[in-house]
């Protein structure tokens, strides 16, 4: 077994990603080069850029996976569209002809894209695979872990027909033990409220998340929520699984979520239009169905458990990004040890295809990282730049920077930056897999700061204002801040600040708008302490991730605070940057104070100005 190429592609977050004797050489997501938000294009440029870091010819590769059966899921869209008949014939109308013109011919259209990047037809084709969807993400979760073996927990919209797995990994095998199937799926189930609190399916379920801990957990409201809930959208049973109430539900047949009349009918609340005022209502909506999910996932480890009779647990699907259920299914003790895929979306699917082909279909032996660490790499796959590249891209933008070989003297002076309140955009290295920038594609601040939060939502990012903000902290001085036990270097768990650093709530806060309750300081670290006295948490290790630690490590040494406010290098809408140009043109159209592109410092005032033919909010649609 020598080069595997995974891809994913055609839903959302298309990827490719690349094995040679069962090592990540290489990963990345489309919209990455595309520009183009959660592009689910075929991944031209993505398979171009891990063959060319391996430095290979797509005639080097030796197996092809594909993240899905594409013939299954045409196998449940008939079906469905069947059960359902006569609803859903405008969908079925719609659907069809794309897949009888393209989709059906799943196999020729991965060749002629190949081909294309090819520049000739293939002297030799490699073997094409088509593992299954949940597979592809158990996968991605197993085979990277520091597990020998583990019960595996994959939670997703849909892939197939599943929408929810139950497996077991040991050594190289994975056997699936359980599986829920479609229209009944947790991640569908929170979409519905996504969709229907005014945010965008496959896009705002972390807004939603988000915006959960305003929701008023002691009033009456939630309550009832989630009453209704149980009693008339979803039937939750002891081992975890459900059934959804489809009567309420479009997603199968329609073109929708939701039936927005029955909802209305049920809850007493109408649909939020995208981008209007968010009221209490839709901060409960938000809370109660966060709180069923949790419920849901908890119940599904303690199965898992239960039937693997594993200790250790690994998860993968769009559900494992939920960091709150992350937090609370660790901290409940049901599994020693959790592993969660980073990439665990979509784009997670291509380098589950690939370890699928790698273990699986080929039956090679699996080594272990060793030292509990796992195969990712700290995610840091993608490509980074050299000196030159940068230089080249000062000349195209006439951008003035200075330079600094010393690495303690850049980490010295960014730590001031950050010290004296300045926004810093920090890009090194390789560009992080996955939808969490880890320190090579940031934007940095001091978290000690009142108004950071306010700052970087406002000025920097353009987004909704109640959004959080993550703290990346030394690994070594988690504790000192967080209730977290362990590390949680992807930015996948959610834990308490630490009660000595927490500031008590002023009398009548339940009552405050969204915005007063926001910005009241609720601790000695404000601009990563949520409205619930939780963080989304990134530990930092030296290891994996040297000169971000050392920048910190600086930070520390000049504040006695070891960790920085951490947010992903784009504005709203935009996927995070890839390139030096993305960088300067992020840097270039918000208020970010200084960039930092290797140890090229750059100071937005010494920059000539700036002008564009078109506004970013025409670049970028709203996500």
């Amino acid at each position: 077994m020598k080069a595997v190429l995974g891809i994913s592609a055609f839903y959302h977050d298309s990827a490719a990603a690349l094995l040679i004797d069962g090592e990540i050489i290489a990963a990345a997501q489309e919209e990455r080069f595309s520009r183009k938000k959660h592009d689910a294009a075929f991944p031209v440029n993505a398979v171009r850029y891990v063959l060319e870091e391996a430095g290979l010819q797509l005639e080097d590769i030796t197996v092809i996976a594909f993240y899905d059966k594409p013939y299954l899921k045409f196998e449940r869209l008939l079906e469905t569209y069947h059960a359902f008949a006569p609803r859903g014939l405008k969908s079925f109308l719609s659907a069809m002809p794309v897949w009888i013109k393209e989709k059906l011919f799943m196999r020729k259209m991965v060749w002629d894209a190949l081909e294309e990047i090819n520049g000739k037809k293939l002297s030799v084709r490699p073997q094409l695979l088509f593992p299954e969807h949940h597979l592809s993400h158990a996968a991605s979760a197993f085979y990277p872990s520091p597990f020998q073996d583990a019960a595996i927990l994959t939670i997703d919209g849909v892939g197939e027909w599943a929408t929810t797995t139950i497996g077991k990994g040991s050594g190289h095998e994975i056997s699936m033990l359980r599986e829920l199937d479609f229209p009944h799926s947790v991640g569908l189930l929170y979409s519905a409220f996504t969709y229907y609190c005014g945010f965008k399916v496959n896009s705002g379920e972390y807004k939603l998340m988000g915006l959960a801990p305003y929701g008023n957990e002691t009033g009456e409201r939630v309550s009832r929520l989630k009453e209704l809930i149980f009693a008339e959208l979803v039937d939750l049973r002891a081992d975890g699984s459900l059934l959804l109430n489809m009567a309420y539900f479009d997603y199968a047949t329609g073109l929708k979520m939701c039936r927005d009349d029955r909802w209305h009918a049920l809850f007493g609340i109408p649909k939020r239009e995208p981008e209007s005022e968010l009221g209490q209502e839709y901060m409960d909506m938000a809370l109660a169905v966060q709180q069923v999910t949790e419920e849901v996932v908890l119940r599904l480890a303690r199965t898992a458990r239960e039937i693997s009779g594993c200790k250790n647990l690994v998860m993968a699907g769009g559900v494992a990004l939920n960091c709150v259920a992350n937090g609370k299914l660790q901290r409940s003790g049901i599994f020693d040890a959790i592993w969660i895929q980073p990439a665990a979306g979509d784009a997670g699917g291509a380098l589950g295809a690939a370890y699928a082909a790698q273990y699986i279909w080929a039956q090679q032996s699996r080594v272990l990282p060793g030292h509990d660490a796992d195969a990712m790499r700290g995610t840091y796959l993608g490509p980074e730049f050299s000196n030159r590249e940068i230089a080249r891209m000062c000349r195209k933008y006439q951008a003035v920077s200075r330079h600094l070989e010393e690495e303690q003297m850049l980490y010295a002076k960014v730590a001031g930056l950050l010290a004296e309140g300045q926004i810093v955009g920090w890009f090194q290295g390789r560009m992080e897999y996955g939808p969490r920038a880890l320190g090579n594609r940031s934007i940095l601040g001091d978290p000690r700061h009142p108004e950071m939060q306010k700052k970087l939502n406002l000025k920097i990012k353009y987004r909704e204002g109640f959004r959080p903000f993550a703290p990346s902290v030394l690994a070594e001085d988690v504790q000192d801040y967080f209730d977290l036990q362990g590390t949680s270097p992807y930015m996948l768990l959610i834990d308490a600040v630490k009660n000595q650093r927490c500031k008590p709530l002023p009398d009548g806060y339940d009552g405050m708008e969204m915005y007063a309750r926001l910005y009241h300081p609720r601790s000695d670290i404000p601009a990563v302490t949520h409205v619930d006295y939780t963080a989304r948490i990134q530990t930092v290790h030296k290891e994996t991730n040297p000169r971000y630690w050392g920048l910190i490590n600086a930070f520390k040494e000049k504040t006695g605070y070891g960790l920085v406010v951490n947010t992903s290098f784009n504005v709203r809408g935009e996927p995070i940057v890839c390139t030096p140009a993305d960088a300067y043109r992020c840097f270039m159209r918000t208020e970010m104070d200084w960039l930092v592109i290797n140890d090229f410092l750059f100071k937005k005032e010494e920059q000539p100005c700036w002008r564009e033919t078109e506004s970013w909010r025409d670049v970028y649609a709203l996500d």
